[in-house]
This record gives C-alpha cells, sequence and structure tokens, in this order.
C-alpha cells in the first residue's frame, strides 16, 4: 500500500477525529500542513476545487471528507473496527449528526467574540478579519446560529451525550466507534483550542472522562512531508483500478459522463472530471493537473450533489 498522507493544519477538529483515528487503528501516516483559508493552490491541484480540511491522499487517489477518510481507513484496517456489525447503521447516523448538528452548535459556541480572540491572540487583527470573510465565503446560504442559540444548543447536545454515557464506557458500546471519534472533535476544539469557552464542559463529567478515554489512545508524531512532494508523488502514481460492478445509477448519471460535485452547504466548492463510479457510499471522479497528473478523486455519497456539467 502506498503510504497514507493527511493534509491537513493542528487546530482543524475533522483533522484531530482523523489523526486519533489513525492511531486507533495503528497506522503510520505522513504529514502535510496546509493553509486554513484560501488560498490553497496545491490542495486544489490535488482535489480540483475541494478546499476543506482534511483530506487524504493514497498515491493518486484523493479522498475528500472525513466521514469517507473513515470508510477508507477501515478498508485499509478492520480492525479495530470502526463500524461494529451489530450496530454499524447506529454508528453512522450518530456519527453524521455529531459531524453536522453537534458540530455547528459546539463552533458557535466556541468562536464566538471571547473564544475568536483566544484562539487568534497574539495573531495580526487582520488574520481573524480573514479567517471570519473565508468562512463566511463556506457557508454560502447557510443559516449559522448565533452564539446565545448555539451555547444553549450545545448544552442540550452534551447533556444527551452524558445519559448516553450513563451505562456504556464509549457511546455506543464498551469500545469506541465513528460515533465517538465524530462526537470527540468539536468538544476537543472547546477544550483545546478555545479552553476560555471549556467551561461548559463541566456540567457533563461523565463526558469529560469519555474524553481522557479518547485522548489517551494519543497519537505518536506522524512523517513530515510537503505540498510539493505529495503533488510530485500522484503525478508518477497511477490511481487505483475501479470496479464499474458495484455502479448504482440512481441518479441516471451514466459512467463516463462529465460531471460536477460540490458539498450540499458548507465548501460548496466544485469538483469537475469524469464519472468512474457511483456506489452505495462513494462517488470517484477522474480529473488531470498539469502538476499531479491524473487522479481519482473520491467523494462520500450522502452530503453531496452530483450534477452533468453543461457542455
Amino acid at each position: 500500500m502506498t503510504d497514507i498522507i493527511l493534509h491537513h493544519y493542528p487546530t482543524s477538529p475533522f483533522s484531530e477525529k482523523i489523526r486519533l483515528i489513525l492511531a486507533y487503528k495503528k497506522l503510520a501516516w505522513k504529514s502535510v500542513i496546509i493553509p486554513s483559508i484560501m488560498p490553497k493552490p496545491d490542495v486544489v491541484a490535488l482535489t480540483g476545487g475541494y478546499r476543506k480540511t482534511p483530506f487524504m491522499q493514497i498515491g493518486a487517489d484523493i479522498y475528500c471528507d472525513s466521514a469517507l477518510i473513515c470508510d477508507q481507513l477501515e478498508r485499509i484496517q478492520s480492525r479495530p473496527s470502526l463500524y461494529p456489525a451489530a450496530i454499524e447503521g447506529t454508528a453512522r447516523i450518530v456519527a453524521q449528526w455529531a459531524d453536522t448538528t453537534l458540530f455547528w452548535a459546539a463552533m458557535g459556541h466556541n468562536l464566538s467574540a471571547k473564544g475568536a480572540a483566544q484562539l487568534f491572540a497574539g495573531a495580526p487583527p487582520e488574520a481573524l478579519k480573514a479567517f471570519g470573510e473565508d468562512r463566511g465565503k463556506m457557508r454560502g446560504g447557510m443559516v449559522r446560529l448565533s452564539p446565545t442559540d448555539a451555547t444553549a444548543a450545545y448544552t442540550v447536545y452534551l447533556s444527551r451525550l452524558e445519559a448516553m454515557l450513563e451505562q456504556t464506557t464509549y457511546l455506543l458500546s464498551s469500545e469506541p466507534t465513528v460515533a465517538d471519534f465524530a462526537a470527540y472533535h468539536p468538544l476537543w476544539f472547546t477544550r483545546t483550542c478555545t479552553p476560555v469557552m471549556a467551561d461548559i464542559l463541566l456540567a457533563a463529567p461523565r463526558v469529560l472522562a469519555w474524553m481522557d478515554r479518547l485522548a489517551a489512545i494519543g497519537y505518536d508524531n506522524p512523517e513530515k512531508f510537503n505540498a510539493t512532494g505529495a503533488i510530485a508523488l500522484a503525478a508518477r502514481s497511477t490511481p487505483l483500478t475501479v470496479s464499474t460492478n458495484a455502479f448504482q445509477d440512481a441518479l441516471g448519471i451514466p459512467v463516463g459522463s462529465t460531471v460536477s460535485i460540490a458539498a450540499e452547504s458548507f465548501g460548496a466548492e466544485t469538483t469537475e472530471g469524469e464519472l468512474l463510479s457511483v456506489t452505495a457510499n462513494e462517488t470517484i471522479v477522474r480529473r488531470h493537473d498539469e502538476r499531479a497528473g491524473t487522479l481519482h478523486v473520491h467523494f462520500p455519497r450522502v452530503g453531496y450533489v452530483l450534477k452533468v456539467t453543461a457542455d
């Protein structure tokens, strides 16, 4: 297997989710630090337009969105499993809730004026302004919770997580699943990146103990890599062969069509290319970049919109 390369930055909550899963599965990986805001020319060279963090690279295959990255890591290393058979459906549903509803409530609380001031302490004022403008563009027409509403919702969700942990070590069982890692990362941001906002966690002692158990998984320092090397590696690699046996024509778009794909809401920049595969959980598009060569870019089915590109 070609090396796993994670394109991320230290304070990215979804990156923390994947970093911890890599450690849980005892997988070695290379680290490419990317900018937190646009422009991201090296990112776009590999993804074709997708700019959210993180994304994962294996040779000339690019995996977008942490939900799909989890699926791919499960294929690479099935034990310990993120999706135990008896609770796979529940684990996926809870993870999807955590990555969306819980995440936005937590971040609305975390990045209130006081939290943002701590996160950007020591940075020039224009850094906070640039970050706000960048995330504003990513949100597009999304409804944003006010800090007050976000804190109220976050408080309720923490109490529900607290109740889930009353009888189990982790959210759904005695071992962590994808649901745990998905619920952990926005809370990690509260505790680690904006600790001035972390008093909200004190009313949930079981949640804090659960966070400590997950944090104890830890992770060794990955091998440092860089974007130039990652792009060169992609250019000299051949993407994995795509099987057409599992193709699902639910969208009425045949393989070989020129398509665009983008997130439904946050970070809706498009990637264009040739449709190679659509399965129950994954869409694969082939594209070419002058620097990175021929690439297969992988997206989740859920949360993404696939369209035929007009001639």
